[in-house]
C-alpha cells in the first residue's frame, strides 16, 4: 500500500524586492485610509460649520441686553435668545430692534447710527396711542399693565400723540418706564427695523 507523503512543503521565499513592493503597498493603504478619515473629519466640520452659521445668523439670534430698560424682567447684561423669522409681532411680544436714535443720548459704535434696543411691543399696525395721567392708552382705553411698576410719562419734543400706527408698524416700551429709550423717543418700530422675537432670556453669572 502506497505510504502518503505529509511533509509540508518549504515556504516559498520572498525576495527582497518583493518585500519591499509589499511594504509600499502596505504603506499606501494606510496613506489612504488617513486621507480619507482626514477628508471624512473636515466634510464633518463643514457641515458642522453650515449648520451653526443657518442656525445661529438665519433663524435664532444671541445678543447682550445693553441697558436696564427692560428691569426687572431683564436685566442689564443678560443674554437674550431670539428668534429671527417672526417678524410679525403681537401685543406684549418681547423683540429685539435696531433703531436710529434722534440724538446722541443713546450711544451706538455702529457706523449707521443705529443702536440695539431689547423693548416691549404695546400696540401694532392699525391702533391708535396715547399717554395720559401716566397711563399707556391703546385704541382709547387705558390698559392695566400688571407687570410695569412705574407710571407711563410721554417725552417732550419726540413723540407726539395720538400717534396712529401705519402697516407694518408697532409701538414698543421699556418695562421701566422712568427714563427708557423706547417709541416715546425714537417713535414708532417699522417690521425692517425688527431682528426677531425674544425667546428665552439667560441670566448673567456674576462670578
Amino acid at each position: 500500500m502506497e505510504e502518503l507523503n505529509t511533509t509540508a512543503a518549504p515556504a516559498e521565499e520572498i525576495s527582497p524586492e518583493g518585500q519591499a513592493r509589499e511594504n509600499d503597498t502596505k504603506t499606501m493603504k494606510k496613506m489612504n485610509r488617513s486621507v480619507k478619515a482626514y477628508q471624512m473629519l473636515m466634510l464633518r466640520l463643514l457641515l458642522l460649520g453650515i449648520v451653526v452659521w443657518v442656525l445661529f445668523f438665519q433663524i435664532v439670534g444671541l445678543t447682550r441686553m445693553p441697558s436696564g430698560d427692560m428691569e426687572p424682567h431683564v436685566k442689564a447684561g443678560d443674554m437674550v435668545l431670539f428668534y429671527r423669522l417672526d417678524r410679525d409681532v403681537k401685543a406684549q411680544d418681547v423683540i429685539v430692534l435696531e433703531k436710529t436714535t434722534p440724538d446722541d443720548t443713546v450711544t451706538s459704535d455702529r457706523t449707521d447710527g443705529k443702536a440695539l434696543f431689547i423693548l416691549r411691543v404695546v400696540a401694532v399696525a392699525g391702533d391708535t396711542v396715547e399717554i395720559r395721567d401716566g397711563r399707556l392708552v391703546v385704541n382709547g382705553n387705558t390698559l392695566l399693565e400688571s407687570n410695569i411698576y412705574s407710571k407711563t410719562q410721554p417725552y417732550e419734543d419726540y413723540t407726539a400723540y395720538p400717534l396712529t400706527l401705519g402697516e407694518g408698524q408697532c409701538f414698543v416700551l421699556a418695562d421701566h418706564r422712568e427714563g427708557g429709550a423706547d417709541s416715546r423717543y425714537f417713535g414708532p418700530v417699522d417690521q425692517s427695523d425688527i431682528l426677531g422675537t425674544v425667546i428665552t432670556i439667560m441670566r448673567r453669572n456674576k462670578l
